[in-house]
This record gives structure tokens, C-alpha cells and sequence, in this order.
């Protein structure tokens, strides 16, 4: 069974039942029930077009379900008849649904949540991992949205900075390698900058590309992470920093700055050093102080206090992170490596395993349970 077929598709599908007058909420229902029965069925009898088939068996259960509720006889001028089978039309609504789901009777944390369920096929668990929640609780969030659109007619587009919001999470989902979405959230963004005029669009597509270009050095042949400082810089995508760089130039010369030009000059930086020691980290410093003014985030401050080490020292990196929530996802990562640089060996390789015990993913997880055992192996020579 190929998934990641079947995570192509399901946008298209979803955008078929929509456009034929599905409420949102029953559609998105409806494209589930055929993805498992896809899951089922196509092993032993694959379909000659595995999107039409879909939007086949994801209508007809949307029929169903509409006729079994009484609450939706309402709506059977629309779904009465149903349309002949054939091939689906070849249209992409992804953007159009990224729109949709931003959907002005939604919170801004909710219509993300959904679009990230709905669209970009992500499970409970990944998004919960994304908004740093439990599953339990990102499971309700998900829930209370399918019910706030449940009947309503998706035919107001939210704001572009929800759907930004959205297609950033896509992207670093997919940049993390758990699901493979990178390449799409950049496709969509080059759409939307295509589309609109507007400074954050152009710094969000600059910081895709600049972190995109550096995704061929990020893991070592036997899948472990490489960290940036001793990243293969010869394997960088030079092209890809090169279109980041001048866009996102474009970007700041409208003195417009919002958070994802921040981010992308940031990583500008990284892409415009030689190698990591000539990384001018003074600068890196100055724009973390620009994304916490505009974003008040946590985990911003938690990076800044990493540059602060690389700029003034670990013990003011250390200083810096003090005064952040140890609770923090990566603050006891961080706080290994700022020891590990202060010289402090046996605390490093402590907090080194304990990080790894609170480490998300499995590359995560061996990349840290490698460094405390360097280290420790350090300590008994």
C-alpha cells in the first residue's frame, strides 16, 4: 500500500466532496472512511485510478451518512443525485482548502489543527507534538472544530496568516522525517506568493527554501541526525540558498518585518557562513531579539539562549536560559550543550540522557543517547 499516494490524494478527494456541496466537517468523514477501505481493498485489487475510486467510495459514504441523519434531509436537493463514475477531475484545491479551513468561525489553533488533520493528512499524535500538547487534548481541539464547521458552507476564506500558520507546521513536520510533506508546503507557498503581494508569504517561502537547502547534510548515511556545526556544507543546496537569500532580501527592503523574515534572515546567516565557526552568531543574537519582540515565544528565547552561548560564552548562554521554564521541550538538550561547552563533562552527559528520555522521535532520541555516551567515554579516559 503505497501511503504516501494515498496522502496526495486525499486534499483532491476532499476538495471534490466540498465542491459538490458536502459540508466540510461530513466530508472530511467520508474521505477517512474511503482511505480505510482504500487501505483494505487495494492490495488485492488496485484501482486504474486510485483518485477517482476514492472520490467514488468517499461520496457514497457521505450519502449514506446524509441520509441516515435526519437533521441533513435538508440538504437532499443536493446530494440526491449522485454522479456518474469516472475519472476525477484533474484540479488542484489544495490551497483553496488550506483557505477554507481557516474558517472565521474557528479559532486560529483550531483551524490549524484541522487543516493539519484534513489537508495535509497528519495524525492526532504528530500535531499534538507540534503544538507541544497531549494527543488527548489536540484529539478534543480537533473535535470541537469538525463540530463548530459541522453544516457550515465553506465559503468564506480566513486570513492568509492562519494559512501560513498552517503550511509552516506542514513543513516542518515533513523537515523533521517522521512524514514527508516538506516538498509539498513549499509548493503550496510558491502558489501563494504567486498569489498575494506580501512580505510574510515571501519571508515564510525564503525560510522553506534556506532550511529545505540544508536537508541532504542533516542525516548521516545510517539515518542519524548531523548536527548544523558539523554538517557537510559541500552538500548544501546552493541554488535553493541563493533563491532564499534574494527573496527574502525582497522581503525586508518593504520594512514590513514580521516573524518568518526574522526566522529566514536567521537562517540566512547559518547558510552564509563558510563554516560553523565563522558564523556571525552577534548578528543571529540581534535577530532572535527581533522574533521575541514580535512573538513573546518561549521556544524563541530557548534558540536565542543557544546564540547567546555562541556569542558571549556558555556561562551567559546559561544566564540566558535560566530564566526560561525547564518544562520547555529542549531546555535540558540545550542546557547539556551549553555545560558541554562551559567544560563540564559529567553534568553534560547527565543531562544528555536525560534529554534523550524526553526526546519525541527515534533519530532524536539516539542522537542524544550518543552524546552522553561520547561524553561519558570522554570522562574515563
Amino acid at each position: 500500500m503505497d501511503e504516501l499516494l494515498l496522502r496526495s490524494l486525499t486534499p483532491g478527494v476532499l476538495g471534490v466532496l466540498v465542491r459538490r456541496g458536502a459540508d466540510f466537517a461530513a466530508a472530511e468523514d467520508a474521505v477517512q472512511d474511503a482511505l480505510v477501505e482504500a487501505v483494505r481493498v487495494w492490495p488485492d485489487d488496485p484501482p486504474r485510478d486510485p483518485k477517482g475510486w476514492l472520490v467514488t467510495v468517499a461520496w457514497r459514504r457521505f450519502l449514506d451518512a446524509s441520509r441516515a441523519d435526519a437533521a441533513r434531509r435538508r440538504r437532499e436537493d443536493v446530494v440526491d443525485e449522485e454522479p456518474a463514475p469516472g475519472p476525477a477531475p484533474a484540479v488542484d484545491d489544495t490551497l483553496q482548502l488550506y483557505f477554507l479551513c481557516a474558517h472565521p468561525s474557528l479559532t486560529a489553533s483550531s483551524a490549524v489543527a484541522l487543516t493539519l488533520r484534513a489537508v495535509g493528512g497528519l495524525t492526532t499524535r504528530q500535531i499534538a507534538q507540534a503544538y507541544l500538547v497531549p494527543e488527548a487534548t489536540m484529539a478534543q481541539r480537533i473535535s470541537r472544530a469538525k463540530r463548530t464547521v459541522s453544516g457550515v458552507r465553506f465559503d468564506q476564506p480566513g486570513d492568509v496568516a492562519t494559512v501560513l500558520r498552517v503550511l509552516y507546521l506542514v513543513f516542518n513536520e515533513g523537515y523533521s522525517g517522521d512524514v514527508d510533506l516538506a516538498v509539498e508546503a513549499i509548493r503550496l507557498t510558491r502558489q501563494l506568493a504567486a498569489a498575494i503581494d506580501h512580505p510574510e508569504v515571501a519571508g515564510l517561502l525564503a525560510l522553506m527554501l534556506l532550511h529545505h537547502a540544508r536537508r541532504a547534510a542533516r542525516t548521516a548515511p545510517d539515518g542519524s541526525l548531523v548536527p548544523l556545526a558539523r554538517q557537510d556544507r559541500g552538500r548544501w543546496d546552493t541554488r535553493a540558498i541563493a533563491e532564499g537569500v534574494e527573496i527574502l532580501q525582497a522581503a525586508l527592503a518593504r520594512d514590513r518585518l514580521g516573524e518568518f523574515q526574522a526566522q529566514a534572515a536567521i537562517a540566512a546567516l547559518h547558510a552564509d557562513a563558510p563554516t560553523a565557526e565563522e558564523t556571525d552568531w552577534v548578528q543571529i543574537v540581534e535577530w532572535y531579539d527581533e522574533l521575541a519582540r514580535l512573538t513573546d515565544s518561549p521556544v524563541v528565547r530557548l534558540n536565542r539562549a543557544v546564540a547567546v552561548g555562541e556569542a558571549d560564552g556558555p556561562r551567559a548562554g546559561l544566564a540566558a536560559l535560566a530564566a526560561l521554564d525547564d518544562s520547555l521541550p529542549r531546555h535540558t538538550a540545550v542546557a547539556a550543550y551549553l555545560h558541554e561547552r562551559d567544560g563540564d563533562l559529567e553534568k553534560a552527559a547527565k543531562l544528555y540522557a536525560e534529554a534523550a528520555g524526553q526526546a519525541s522521535n527515534l533519530a532524536e532520541v539516539a542522537h542524544l543517547t550518543r552524546q552522553a555516551a561520547r561524553l561519558n567515554a570522554l570522562r574515563s579516559r
